[in-house]
């Protein structure tokens, strides 16, 4: 698989502090930034294969949106990507894996939301794939959230997803707690235009984890089939999509990077599920003055593309 790299700029904790406190404040009357022990993932609400998201960190895209719109490449259509493989293409084998992507529809035989939560096999440990899964339910057109190991052997995904991989180590981490939304951005832009407004130039990846805690958040899953109609505008793409608005609480998995060193990232993706049957891809709070959020994140120290679009 062709793959580009480049070394990112990575803050101290502490000057991420600084300047997250300071950025998200625009746009949240209670922000509270501060450095923490990342807590134990294996336990609830994130029940995560490992205890942590520290150590090697990195990011990557694999292919992208363009394999998809404005209609599906019918090339890339018949291939899985292999979470495996990914590991070690970013020079990370047996690294943790979480983000978000397209599920892997040749298994599947449908369309859906991918949201990996994947510990990658290594010499010394086995693969362990706790990822679920969000499709259109075929009875009621509502979504139908599913653990992917619970039906299926494979461990990858279609076409595109952004990840954040570590080595799942305990550690320190940037703790954010956000409540009551008093500007127009949803949580991922104003962190990605608060990194951006700082670093200009030097690109900052971010990934880890986030708990919606109180409130109501709109999704969208993609239909269960592929589109037959080129999708030119925004307009379309949202006809052809099933939006839905989820309850809290909700574990998301966002992958961020403040600007694009040049190959053509996607500059924020996050993919959420639950315990209660909601899950999908995350786009904004609808209930800005109850919703509150809970954070864990760390910088990468290395951004990839993999099977870059042309």
């Amino acid at each position: 698989m062709a793959c580009a790299e480049y070394s990112s700029h990575v803050p101290s904790l502490e000057e991420l502090v600084g300047v997250l406190q300071k950025g998200l404040k625009e746009n949240f009357a209670d922000v509270q930034v501060s450095i923490a022990d990342c807590p134990d993932l294996t336990k609830e609400p994130f029940t995560f294969p490992v205890k942590g998201i520290c150590g090697k960190t990195r990011i990557t895209d694999v292919g992208g949106v363009p394999y998809l719109l404005p209609l599906v490449n019918k090339k890339k259509k018949k291939k899985v990507y292999d979470l495996n493989k990914i590991a070690k293409e970013v020079q990370s084998p047996g690294a943790f894996i979480l983000g978000a992507g397209a599920g892997p529809f040749q298994t599947l035989g449908f369309n859906s939301e991918f949201m990996p939560v994947i510990q990658t096999e290594s010499e010394h440990k086995p693969l362990v794939n706790g990822s679920p899964f969000a499709h259109v339910n075929p009875a009621d057109g509502g979504c139908l959230l599913e653990k992917h190991s619970e039906k299926y052997h494979d461990f990858g995904f279609a076409l595109l997803a952004n990840l954040f991989a570590s080595e799942g180590q305990s550690g320190k981490v940037v703790e954010v707690q956000d409540k009551r939304r008093t500007g127009k951005l949803n949580f991922g832009t104003c962190m990605t235009q608060t990194l951006e407004k700082h670093y200009g130039g030097k690109p900052v990846g971010m990934g880890g984890t986030f708990v919606i805690q109180k409130g109501k958040v709109k999704t969208h899953i993609m239909p269960a089939e592929f589109s037959s109609c080129s999708l030119n505008s925004d307009e379309e793409v949202n006809k052809w999509l099933h939006f839905h608005e989820m309850k809290a609480p909700l574990v998301c998995l966002p992958v961020s990077v403040s600007r694009d060193p040049g190959f053509d990232l996607q500059l924020k993706h996050t993919h959420c599920f639950s315990y209660h049957g909601g899950g999908g891809h995350y786009h904004y709070d609808t209930t800005p003055d109850t919703v509150e959020y809970l954070e864990y994140f760390l910088p990468a120290e290395f951004l990839y593309h993999i099977e870059q679009p042309e």
